[in-house]
């Protein structure tokens, strides 16, 4: 299935402030919110789409690459469910709600106190933190076969990962963890302050247990208490095919683990592309300097051109003028946004010996002679023309 435009998600132009988007989001979430909802199915995707979508366009690096690409430049080409796929790629509410519970305003009364704010969504108090995992980010280098295709690549990824031993938990066996004594496992405290308004209330993060609402007593040999290890992984990450330098693709999931099964960060993959030897491109054009002799321009013949795919024939008219462009059509590299592909530009140019034998020299000086050697104003003014616009 493929996916939708953000900015439709959220019903906001594509011009809209982060404020605009920020209010959207919110009211799309109260919309769709499992505790409005209970039950339903398609307001519960509807409500991971909107926290997707708030996901890239309330950041502004990721915004920028969307608003570029599309969602490709998010490694979104793969549709939902896909390895790039946000929260609806692999995110769970939990997730959500660790990462935007802030949104909602009030965190402790369910929804109808303003929502939860994090995994306990039906309608209880709890508001423990869940860590969350740093992203990793490497680069891969294509060539232009791999830029017009898609490819696949793998990657041996050292990181952070759960522990086997305690099954990321952080705690020795069974019963390890005790409910922390000074939030009551709410992960939050409420502190009283005397102003000149009166007492005020305010409510931050628990510091005895860093806002987890537990606390282990008995902490796991293998990973200290933290629930990760150092280890490693290999990814597959399916390269989509028209990418181009410097775009960044996000694999959600694939970073960090999070301390005691938190949310893992991502796997952002920068783009390099290798110069090829013949081609150069422009945005999804190619281009290719083709070097006449002189006899091949004045009397046409066929010259062999490379392409992606191999060497093409191409045609060449007798009098062909230096500064001549031949489009060939289609044979340029794909739009990463599947819209269209772009043209293989043959610009030519003539090659004048440097140095000449005396038959050589005798010959041209007979043709130099000749009214048909001599440019025409019109041939002039087209070559200068193109010079020109080299320019402009």
């Amino acid at each position: 299935m493929e996916k939708r435009d953000y900015y439709e998600v959220l019903g906001v132009e594509k011009n809209a402030s982060a404020d605009e988007i920020k209010k959207a989001y919110r009211k799309k979430a109260i919309e769709y919110h499992p505790d409005k909802n209970p039950g339903d199915k398609t307001a519960e995707d509807k409500f991971k789409e909107a926290a997707e979508a708030y996901d890239v366009l309330s950041n502004p690096d990721k915004r920028a690459r969307y608003d570029q690409f599309g969602h490709a430049g998010l490694g979104g080409a793969a549709g939902n469910g896909g390895p790039f796929g946000g929260f609806s790629g692999g995110m769970s509410m939990d997730d959500i709600f660790s990462m935007f519970g802030d949104i909602f305003g009030g965190r402790g009364g369910g929804f109808g106190g303003g929502f939860s704010g994090f995994s306990d969504f039906g309608g209880g108090s709890q508001q423990q933190r869940r860590y969350r995992g740093s992203d990793l980010r490497v680069k891969v280098k294509l060539n232009l076969k791999e830029v017009a295709s898609g490819v696949e690549k793998k990657f041996k990824l050292k990181k952070y990962v759960p522990c086997t031993h305690c099954h990321g938990t952080g705690a020795e066996g069974d019963g390890g963890a005790e409910t922390c004594a000074t939030c009551h496992g709410s992960g939050t405290v409420i502190r009283n302050q005397q102003t000149i308004l009166g007492t005020m209330q305010t409510r931050a993060t628990c510091p005895t247990c860093g806002g987890e609402g537990k606390i282990i007593k008995n902490k796991c040999k293998e990973c200290a208490g933290e629930g990760i290890v150092y280890g490693e992984e290999v990814v597959s990450v399916n390269i989509p095919k028209g990418v181009m330098e410097g775009m960044q693709l996000s694999m959600g999931g694939k970073g960090n683990a999070g301390k005691h099964n938190g949310v893992p960060g991502d796997l952002l993959i920068l783009v390099e592309e290798e110069q090829d030897k013949d081609l150069i491109r422009d945005e999804n054009d190619l281009i290719y300097n083709l070097l006449l002799s002189f006899p091949t321009a004045a009397l046409g013949g066929a010259v062999e051109i490379p392409t992606i795919d191999g060497k093409v024939k191409v045609k060449i008219e007798s009098g062909t003028q230096p500064g001549k462009v031949l489009r060939l059509r289609g044979k340029g590299l794909p739009s990463v946004n599947g819209y269209g592909t772009g043209d293989l530009l043959v610009n030519v140019s003539v090659y004048v010996p440097e140095a000449l034998s005396k038959d050589e020299k005798k010959a041209l000086e007979d043709m130099e002679e000749s009214d048909n050697f001599k440019p025409n104003t019109s041939i002039k003014e087209k070559i200068f023309k193109k010079f020109k616009s080299l320019f402009d």
